[in-house]
């Protein structure tokens, strides 16, 4: 996609390839990835990773691929995948002929963890989970090397292609590289590479029970497709000396690992594994359920692909994490919806008007402008009769002094029709509550404009109550109480925090009939 350059604010990250172009670090290129595992659908944080990646490849007259992170099968499916082809597609961006997934290289990657058993790097380890948790160390306490840390590369050889046969269970075994028990970042003590799992990946079937652990994985599949800035959110910056190991020991081509802050959003959460708590005990529809934060939730809930793009360039890209109001989201879209959207007219709760002096059979069209901020959009026919309806909160019987709306004895102008003034006020005669209003109308202020140039202050939307169709409305609300869940939730559930008010269903409201033929996305 196009990107204009002049509206571009300058980042680190864009410095940092300015200075990489200076000293043709990588032959003047720039390759870029979005590497997204495959267990959940995008969400709000990812578009930010994605307008980033795919962003920088094309103000430089770069590449930037799309390649699936698909080490896990047991938390993988097909769906994911597809759910975030189309929602990077959507968001405006194309890769091309480079969509790989980390599932193509498990060759390649089983012959690197090959090579460093022969170079004395890694070794087959028998330790349970807890003991390695045990060995590890803590940040003030080295670790302790693994009783099978020294076993010879041939045993290592053995037992490694032995894992891949299948010939041990889940948990028995897996491949560490041999680095440094005592490294002050814990992440250095000989971490594991290969992990033994009999379980059926999306893509290569039962070919394979061992799969390669993430950092091993995410350097390799970078060098392999010759990426040359591969950037990462920011808690990936104490595995970049793994990252460096790992191409270093192997002596293959080695791209720069650059570490940016992920998008925190107030009112919601930004992790998979919350999101899918969500999803999967019922608090939501689904993972587009229009309350979450996912790419395909903001999409149904009426956000465009601009707004967003717009938004992850203004929140620009720093070092420390920090939070965002999520009212900058919505001045985004709606910045964006101004300019392009229809207007229609839409009765949530509706109150009866009859206009006295109207004709009891007559019917007549008005005509509404669809945006009132391009003309290019045209208008549209509205019909008008004698009998209307209005929001419950247009009128008030004792209004007070900045209520410029309709009251007994009030004049207001109904959109884009006439003049009218409230004549008289039916109540039901139990409750008390307003039922209806009687009004009169000024033929003469047809368009909604006075010739004798008087004024009014109260602008009113409406429909016709013999024409207007029956909807309903669904109102979308924040879907946690708290602005910073993480901290305001301490100590208890988050799911304590959601708000029994972010979805309002109105069963029954009346819209125009222009929306009869709408369909969903509109």
């Amino acid at each position: 996609m196009a990107t204009d350059n002049n509206a571009l604010q300058s980042n680190f990250i864009r410095n940092i390839i300015a200075e990489d172009f200076r000293t043709n670090k990588f032959g003047g290129r720039v390759h870029t990835r979005f590497p997204p595992e495959p267990n959940g659908y995008l969400h709000i944080g990812h578009a930010k990773s994605i307008c980033l990646n795919f962003g920088l490849a094309a103000e430089n007259n770069g590449l930037c691929n799309l390649r699936f992170d698909d080490t896990n099968p047991v938390k993988e499916e097909r769906e994911y995948v597809e759910s975030i082809i189309e929602d990077v597609r959507w968001l405006g961006f194309d890769w091309g002929d480079r969509m790989y997934y980390a599932s193509d290289y498990f060759d390649r990657l089983y012959e690197y963890a090959v090579q460093l058993i022969r170079m004395g790097k890694a070794y087959v380890c028998d330790l349970s989970p807890d003991e390695m948790r045990q060995f590890r160390g803590t940040l003030t306490e080295p670790g302790r090397e693994s009783p099978y840390r020294n076993r010879s590369v041939e045993e290592n050889l053995d037992l490694f292609e032995r894992m891949r046969s299948g010939e041990f269970e889940d948990g028995s075994r897996v491949l560490r590289a041999k680095i440094d028990m005592a490294s002050p970042n814990l992440n250095m003590r000989d971490p594991v590479i290969y992990r033994i799992l009999h379980a059926q990946h999306h893509r290569t079937g039962d070919k394979w029970c061992i799969y390669p652990m993430y950092d091993f994985t995410h350097c390799l599949s970078d060098s392999i497709e010759g990426i040359t800035h591969s950037i990462c959110t920011l808690e990936f910056e104490d595995h970049r000396p793994l990252y460096d190991w790992f191409l270093d020991e192997l002596g293959v081509y080695h791209p720069q690992q650059i570490e940016f802050a992920r998008l925190n959003l107030t009112y919601t959460v930004m992790s998979k594994r919350r999101l899918s708590e969500l999803v999967e005990n019922g608090y939501v529809t689904g993972w587009d359920d229009p309350r979450m934060p996912t790419i395909s939730g903001l999409r149904r809930r009426g956000y465009t692909p601009e707004s967003i793009r717009t938004f992850c360039e203004r929140i620009g890209v720093a070092k420390r994490d920090s939070m965002v109001d999520m009212a900058l989201l919505e001045h985004c879209v709606r910045e964006d919806l101004n300019r392009r959207a229809k207007r229609v007219m839409g009765v949530l709760r509706p109150l009866r008007i009859v206009i006295e002096n109207y004709p009891e059979n007559q019917v007549e069209e008005v005509e509404a402008i669809n945006n009132p901020e391009d003309p290019a959009m045209g208008t549209r026919k509205v019909p008008f009769s004698r009998e209307i309806y209005i929001e419950q909160s247009d009128f008030m019987e004792d209004p007070p002094k900045k209520f410029y709306r309709l009251g007994p004895g009030r004049e207001v102008r109904l959109r884009y029709a006439y003049y009218i003034k409230c004549v008289d006020v039916v109540k039901d005669g139990i409750t008390g509550e307003v039922v209806e209003l009687r009004c009169t109308y000024d033929p003469a202020t047809k368009g909604g404009y006075a010739p004798d140039g008087r004024k009014v202050k109260g602008t009113l939307h409406w429909v016709s109550a013999a024409h207007a169709i029956q909807a309903q409305v669904r109102l979308y609300d924040k879907l946690l109480l708290m602005a910073n869940p993480a901290s305001e939730c301490e100590g208890g559930d988050f799911r304590d925090c959601l708000n029994p008010e972010s979805l309002v269903t109105i069963p029954a409201c009346w819209v125009e009939p222009s929306l009869k033929e709408a369909v969903p996305g509109n």
